[in-house]
């Protein structure tokens, strides 16, 4: 398994990015937190500062497994405006890596790149209207196998464990979700 990568920029949704590192790195997965400022203290939406793993400029993403970017505004804009980020979602979703994007970004960051294109998908309701190209679903979390997106903060658990069953297996993720004491009858489908 390789190295996965969640991206942070002011005003980020902290649930959303927060929840979703800690789920899978109980699952033993390799992620790391990506400041796309200078500074790896990024101050999300609500107040709350995390101190990223790495920034931008210190970090290749030719092996990556997943690329993934929280929602919250303005974080999303905020990730939508970075060129290199840009470069490296277009890049890696050509290659079929996994691309994994929840709330907001989705429609602000994904789409204007061209990675929901004829795609089924899920945002945070209002969103989608933008999204004229993609298969929009009113479901929390939107699962294909190198694709995943979810609808807001309510969903981020569901959504960091199917990221985790799409690279663990379904098995993994139920694992992981019990020891939270959450159970659902599956994580790798619509919700």
């Amino acid at each position: 398994m390789n190295r996965s990568f969640i991206f942070l920029a002011e005003g980020f949704e902290e649930i959303e990015a927060l929840t979703v590192i800690d789920v899978m790195r109980r699952a033993g997965m390799d992620i790391k937190s990506v400041a796309v400022t200078h500074d790896v203290n990024v101050t999300g939406a609500h107040g709350i500062t995390v101190k990223a793993d790495l920034t931008l400029s210190e970090t290749e993403f030719d092996e990556a497994e997943w690329l993934i970017v929280p929602g919250g505004m303005p974080g999303s804009t905020n990730l939508s405006q970075c060129e290199k980020l840009n470069d490296a979602l277009k890049a890696h979703a050509a290659k079929g890596g996994g691309i994994a994007a929840i709330c907001a970004a989705p429609a602000v960051v994904l789409y204007p790149l061209g990675i929901l294109d004829g795609k089924e998908a899920t945002c945070y309701p209002g969103f989608e209207k933008d999204c004229v190209k993609a298969v929009m679903r009113d479901a929390p979390v939107v699962a294909l196998p190198n694709l995943i997106t979810a609808n807001g903060p309510a969903s981020a658990l569901r959504f960091a464990l199917s990221i985790v069953a799409a690279s663990m297996g379904e098995h993994n993720a139920q694992s992981v979700g019990s020891g939270m004491l959450f159970y659902p009858k599956s994580v790798n489908f619509y919700f």
